[in-house]
């Protein structure tokens, strides 16, 4: 398991001609942004990722993919540090591919991380690979739905489940393994949940618009973003609202506390802020709820009340409103997504979602 106490991670994305480059990539943008574009957001603070990122291939030196795209590796196999983190892209190989002979010096590399410590991640079809080093023997697997069948004939002792999303596995949990297509992201959220916080994934996901459901990007937004402000006033407002938006008459109590005749306060903050007082009270409200849809199971009623308001449905109006969806159904949407990465941060074996129906036919 990750050590809570480090504050940085070497991830080394495994980049070969046969690998696509939108997923080496797309691991790359994911993990680099955790933190970072979250803060920024927020604070306009540029704040560095926890990750730290390196494509690698055998020699280390520029190639093109199968699909033509130019892929320009940081490290050699030879010269990556140990990482931390090890993913394994989808790979255009056919199943019944000799990866044994193709990928000889990846295969000994793999599992000489494994045994370095590492956490090793397969998106899709770089099972293939994965599988190769062994390390799946006895244990459940996932990977492509076209390449499990011949997957079950080549690695027997493995049990392949198509249509998981993610299977979480091995000593430690250390093997992570993502399904068909685009589920990659499914791998990368749980890294990040892993090892920094199911809370920062959740920020990452809402950032990326990442769900396996269609919804309007609004649903995913964080109310609060913004800069800081440059009156300290207004700003030491925003810290106490930041604790005190549950109480009565919040913004008679902002007034008193900025010492300001009252329309001179909410001038002077909708100005600093872009938000009359109470628009400011209702968003971070929201903010607060969206947490608690994600992250427990209280009635939503008990959910209004905890956030400040004593009137449900004025709160599921408002909600309505802002998120573009209701309290409900935002829970629907996300609080699955949220409970799987908390289930990821602490080590058991995680039970995703399965696929859609049809999802794992061809």
């Amino acid at each position: 398991m990750p050590d809570a106490r480090r504050s940085s991670f070497t991830v080394a994305l495994l980049a070969t001609p046969a690998a696509m480059a939108g997923t080496i990539y797309g691991y790359y943008d994911m993990l680099a942004c955790t933190r970072r574009d979250w803060s920024l957001l927020h604070s306009g603070d540029l704040v560095h990722s926890p990750f730290n990122l390196m494509v690698v291939s055998r020699d280390g030196l520029p190639f093109v993919n199968f699909n033509g795209v130019r892929v320009t590796p940081d490290a050699s196999l030879e010269d990556c540090p140990q990482p931390d983190i090890v993913c394994i892209s989808d790979m255009l190989e056919a199943p019944w591919a000799d990866m044994a002979t193709l990928y000889g010096p990846e295969i000994e590399w793999l599992r000489k991380a494994w045994q370095g410590g590492a956490t090793l991640g397969s998106a899709c079809s770089g099972a293939l690979l994965l599988a190769q080093t062994g390390l799946l023997d006895g244990l459940e697997a996932t990977s492509h739905w076209a390449f499990c069948d011949y997957l079950a004939k080549a690695h027997p002792r493995t049990r392949w489940s198509p249509e998981r999303t993610l299977v979480v596995t091995g000593p430690d949990q250390r093997l992570m393994m993502a399904g068909s297509g685009t589920s990659w992201y499914m791998l990368g959220l749980a890294l990040i949940a892993r090892f920094v916080s199911p809370k920062e994934a959740m920020q990452v996901a809402r950032v990326m618009l990442l769900s396996s459901t269609e919804v309007s990007s609004v649903a995913y937004s964080s109310l609060t973003r913004g800069v800081k402000q440059e009156d300290p006033l207004i700003e030491r407002c925003q810290v106490w609202a930041a604790d005190n938006y549950r109480v009565e008459s919040p913004v008679s109590q902002l007034v008193a506390l900025s010492g300001l005749p009252e329309r001179t306060f909410k001038r002077r903050f909708t100005l600093a802020t872009g938000m009359s007082p109470m628009e400011y009270i209702h968003t971070l409200r929201l903010e607060e709820a969206k947490q608690q849809l994600e992250t427990t199971d209280l009635p939503v009623e008990a959910v209004a009340v905890e956030v400040g308001y004593q009137d449900a449905s004025f709160f599921n109006r408002l909600f309505r409103r802002k998120v573009h969806l209701t309290p409900a159904g935002y829970r629907r949407r996300f609080g699955a997504l949220s409970k799987q990465l908390q289930l990821v941060s602490s080590g058991p074996a995680v039970m995703p979602p399965r696929l859609p129906p049809g999802a794992g036919s061809h």
